[in-house]
């Protein structure tokens, strides 16, 4: 398979294996305490971010660096025409008011007018504020207020109508423009008599420190932060995730890469993702969803070389992969294959870091069987031509990241947060290792607190929050960020994140709990939806779960049961709760007995971002549900 290829042929790369080198700083313990890499991309003297597209258009004005559904196609769009597309919005949005330094929100989902827009909007001397599509008004009502935003773009009518409720007692409203109205039109009629010359002098007057975009937290508790983000910290993560990724995707793998973007742009790691991406020239798609039956399509009409995404993108397809064996009267077929490929992956990997001997020849010949029944229906799925993914967010469970392997696709898992522009840290190309988020990006640095929080350095770290300076002083001490999560490094630098400091549980008999790496355990297998433990000064840990609707559909559809079976007789039925027990047996094999799940309840609904319970970014706010749950709560611990 393509990815075991490109693993032997790295060793014979040592220049490409050898061009981090993690240093590590150890305590009085021995442990290792922190671990840190040189930059790879070295702080521009001049320029930023905002020039992208015309360094492109000047350097390479007939590459392709972006593609644009348009008439059911996938049309190129070249350095030369988006920079052109660029410049004229900017134009306009000089002309409707802009001024140097001001502010402009961007609602929408992700589409290939939201990359438009960031770009046009530095051009021209502005700083970006995203906005999650589906905020309500009265959260459009804080981040226009508090950043100041003159103008706001939105997507649908919906959006318009939202942001007009939510801005109506403000006492200078927001000026709209709405994308599906024709806004980008409007923009450009509207900047026809504006020179250019006066955008080039805007672009070049940005410097390095100069404020690029504040981005509010989707968070679990409170109101969202702006985190201020500049142009250096934007350079800093691109260029150097860039510089550690590409050289691996263009001579080891031998393909042109490509990615489909579909995480929301209101978020870092989309942001940060496009920004890399057209840095080097890497052509990009947009995809305005980030559900499996809307995403699966797309993926396998745009074909990309990699994609990144969440940890709930990875766990659907492969439900999706048993649920469709399970119709086909295989599902022991695929339970097997599944197993298999986790040994296998682990085998492998184990030969390629030097720990072990590989698969021995009956394990070949059952993942070559697998192979033709199974795990080429996965890569069919991902448009066939995929030999990577990056998964961020949450930690990605270690079994379904060694059965993506099999399947022969890597999944390489990084952390970071609004804070840190996105990756602090990531698994290097060629180093995998499963379970662990890896070691820092180049340019950061990485230490483990006296109490287990991790900490962060470098040029990816934000400056502050706007108007919020007793936020900024609470977690910046000097040039370190606290992070709020707990973790260690091992050996050799890598980080594993080991849950939410706030989120530690502490039974009622003393033990800490970590809850992240059970609900991560515990999501990765059907029928669980949405979960959340607990167990706080309690006398055991339990857990509250949700079920997700797409595996009930598909276990009614399987025994012939009615579509409409109501909710509450399913979380009462022995064959369901038989089915989670196997998931939360599977959670429980990671932990101690003292830190496992002993009693569960299925509870009607979802956790989602309409009832408040979901963050845009798919985190639980668990406050939230530990609220609307109290009598599920409650009865757990009387039974």
């Amino acid at each position: 398979m393509g990815v075991r290829k490109d693993l032997k042929r790295a060793k014979h790369r040592t220049d490409l294996l050898t061009r981090t080198r993690v240093e590590v700083t150890r305590g009085e313990d021995g442990t290792v305490r922190e671990a840190r890499i040189p930059p790879l991309a070295p702080p521009r003297p001049t320029g930023t971010p905002a020039d992208i597209p015309f360094t492109n258009a000047a350097e390479a004005p007939e590459a392709v660096v972006l593609r644009r559904r348009t008439e059911g196609r996938w049309q190129p769009v070249t350095a030369t025409a988006f920079a052109q597309e660029v410049t004229a919005v900017a134009k306009g949005l000089v002309a409707a008011g802009l001024e140097p330094g001001g502010r402009v929100a961007v609602m929408s989902r992700t589409r290939y007018e939201w990359t438009l827009l960031d770009f046009a909007i530095w051009a021209a001397g502005g700083q970006s504020v995203p906005i999650y599509p589906t905020s309500s008004a009265e959260q459009v009502d804080w981040i226009v207020r508090d950043s100041g935003a003159g103008h706001v773009v939105t997507e649908t009518a919906d959006n318009s109508a939202t942001v007009t409720t939510g801005t109506a007692d403000h006492q200078v409203a927001p000026r709209i423009w709405e994308l599906d109205a024709g806004a980008l039109t409007d923009l450009t009629v509207l900047g026809r008599d504006v020179p250019d010359e006066e955008i080039t002098k805007r672009r070049t007057t940005l410097t390095a420190d100069t404020v690029a975009t504040v981005c509010y937290t989707s968070g679990t508790t409170g109101r969202p932060k702006g985190c201020v983000l500049t142009h250096a910290n934007l350079y800093a993560e691109a260029a150097n995730t860039v510089e550690l990724m590409l050289p691996v995707f263009r001579e080891v793998t031998r393909q042109i890469p490509s990615t489909l973007l579909f995480l929301p742009l209101a978020h870092i790691l989309g942001r940060s993702l496009q920004i890399s991406c057209l840095m080097a020239r890497i052509e990009v798609g947009h995809c305005p969803s980030v559900k499996p039956d809307e995403l699966r399509p797309a993926l396998k009409e745009f074909r990309p070389t990699f994609i990144v995404g969440v940890p709930y993108l990875f766990e659907k397809i492969h439900d999706t992969g048993r649920a469709t064996a399970e119709k086909m009267g295989r599902a022991a077929s695929f339970d097997r294959a599944d197993r298999i490929a986790v040994r296998f992956g682990e085998a492998y990997l184990n030969r390629f870091l030097g720990t072990g001997k590989g698969p021995g020849p009956g394990l070949y010949a059952a993942w070559a069987l697998y192979d033709l029944l199974v795990y080429r229906r996965v890569r069919k799925e991902l448009g066939g031509r995929m030999r990577y993914a990056i998964s961020g967010g949450s930690p990605l469970d270690r079994n379904l990241n060694l059965f993506f392997y099999a399947a022969g696709i890597i999944i390489y898992e990084g952390y970071g947060l609004t804070e840190t522009t996105a990756a602090a840290t990531i698994v290097p190309p060629l180093k995998p290792r499963p379970g662990t988020v890896g070691p820092p990006v180049p340019g950061t640095a990485v230490r483990i607190a006296d109490d287990g929080e991790v900490l962060i350095k470098g040029g990816i770290v934000f400056s502050s929050y706007w108007n919020n300076p007793a936020a900024t002083d609470a977690v910046l001490e000097g040039d370190w960020f606290a992070t709020g999560d707990l973790g260690s490094l091992d050996e050799e630098g890598y980080l594993t994140i080991t849950g939410r400091k706030k989120d530690l549980i502490v039974t009622s008999g003393g033990k800490n709990v970590s809850p992240a790496v059970l609900e991560d355990r515990l999501r990765s297998r059907a029928p669980v939806g949405q979960c959340l433990v607990v167990g706080d000064n309690r006398p055991f840990v339990g857990a509250l779960i949700t079920l997700d609707p797409e595996a009930i559909a598909h276990w009614l559809s399987v025994r012939k049961l009615p579509a409409d079976t109501p909710l509450s007789e399913l979380v009462r039925d022995e064959r369901i709760r038989a089915d989670v027990q196997r998931a939360v047996d599977y959670a429980n094999e990671a932990v101690s007995r003292a830190e496992s799940i002993r009693a569960f309840t299925l509870v009607g609904g979802e956790f989602s971002e309409e009832n408040g319970m979901l963050t845009p970014s798919l985190k639980v706010k668990r406050h939230t549900v530990i609220r609307a749950y109290e009598e599920e709560i409650e009865a757990l611990y009387r039974g």
